[in-house]
């Protein structure tokens, strides 16, 4: 019994998430149909019609399971010790120096590596 209650949740779970998939489709049409007549109304369709379709993924399990794993994301994201302004804009200046001193480091070899092969070649006169 337990097995056949499973079935039919999946199967209403891939019922949901197509009938989100033609809801999506549907509004973006909408979207392009509606916009010619009326760009504030193509956009409320699309934004009430995503709505609809999110709501509709996320009565699904995997939609539960994502929802989930958004509120752990956002739980981490609290946990993060950021950088102070300070901090970031002194790393900021490590970097950008960093990338002018290998640039101009690349750019000496080069020069030396263009004259060896003018030298070797015989075109640098």
């Amino acid at each position: 019994m337990n097995s056949r209650a499973e079935a039919r949740g999946a199967s209403l779970d891939t019922l949901k998430l197509v009938a989100a998939a033609f809801l999506l489709v549907g509004g973006i049409v909408a979207f392009y149909l509606l916009k010619p007549l009326s760009t504030l109304l193509a956009v409320v369709g699309l934004l009430i019609i995503s709505g609809v379709a999110a709501f509709a993924v996320f009565k699904t399990e995997r939609g539960r399971t994502l929802w989930q794993f958004a509120g752990d994301a956002r739980m981490e994201v609290r946990k993060v010790v950021w950088p102070s302004r300070q901090e970031t804009i002194q790393t900021t200046l490590v970097v950008i120096v960093m990338v002018l001193i290998v640039g101009i480091v690349l750019w000496l070899f080069d020069m030396m590596l263009m004259g060896i092969l003018r030298f070797l070649t015989g075109q640098g006169g």
